[in-house]
């Protein structure tokens, strides 16, 4: 059954407007689903509810939910990932997975060794197209909620910010080169419900001298096994590892 988001409060026997026109379209012209038909709706506090559509309108589509349904398809941790701007299908298709392995949010910046670049014009147009690959691809994979994207124009800012979380992990190729396989493990096994994690890898390149020394004594340089992973590859195999060490192995 189809899934979609609506940002609001819930609960049972209430009547909502679905008004995105791209959820409109999907609705109507993609699922061809009518009045009667059921759909699966996301609301606020990661609340998921069967719904029924009420009526069907050029502007807007009614739906009534049904049943709360009594499920957990997000990670037990937040998971922020932060990168540096890599080529435009590269970090799409990077979005699109990583959304799909539960990563809670999305950083990009620009670090000393990205080869692209972009002003803040530039900016928020790509914003705006990552944050729909997003959209589809929480949709897709069942999530509960829609992971946000934002850019952010130099690693000085990421370290501003870095007290809101309560882990923050580098992954620095060095510490792959080097054999180092048991910080990530160990940070991994640290981490409690709910803990907010950043995880910092570079772009093509990997990170300058002085973006390591910046995060130097803010974070723990960690190693992803002993192969050199490509700037899309890293985080996927980190969200994955996180997975199954918290989701599978509890």
């Amino acid at each position: 059954m189809q899934r979609y988001f609506l940002n609001e409060n819930a609960d049972t026997a209430q009547r909502f407007f679905i008004t995105d026109s791209n959820d409109i379209h999907h609705i109507k012209s993609v699922m061809r689903q009518a009045v009667g038909d059921e759909l699966i709706i996301n609301f606020l506090d990661e609340q998921t509810y069967r719904c029924k559509i009420i009526a069907i309108e050029a502007q807007q589509i009614t739906i009534e939910t049904v049943e709360r349904l009594e499920l957990q398809t997000e990670l037990p941790v937040k998971i922020t990932i932060c990168s540096g701007l890599i080529k435009g299908d590269k970090y799409e298709w990077l979005l699109q997975k990583a959304t799909e392995l539960g990563a809670t949010s999305f950083i990009t910046t620009q670090m000393d060794r990205s080869v692209v670049k972009l002003n803040q014009q530039k900016a928020s147009k790509k914003v705006e197209r990552w944050q729909k690959i997003v959209k589809e691809a929480a949709e897709q994979s069942y999530r509960q909620v829609i992971p946000q994207v934002k850019f952010v124009s130099n690693l000085q800012e990421i370290y501003d910010m870095i007290g809101q979380y309560d882990c923050v992990l580098m992954a620095y190729e060095a510490a792959a080169k080097e054999n180092e396989r048991a910080m990530f493990k160990q940070q991994l096994r640290q981490l409690n419900h709910g803990a907010q994690v950043l995880l910092l890898f570079g772009p093509e390149g990997g990170f300058s001298d002085d973006e390591i020394a910046l995060f130097e004594n803010v974070a723990n340089s960690v190693g992803l096994g002993p192969r050199i992973l490509r700037a899309e590859t890293a985080p996927l195999y980190a969200l994955s590892a996180i997975s199954y060490e918290i989701e599978l192995m509890g």
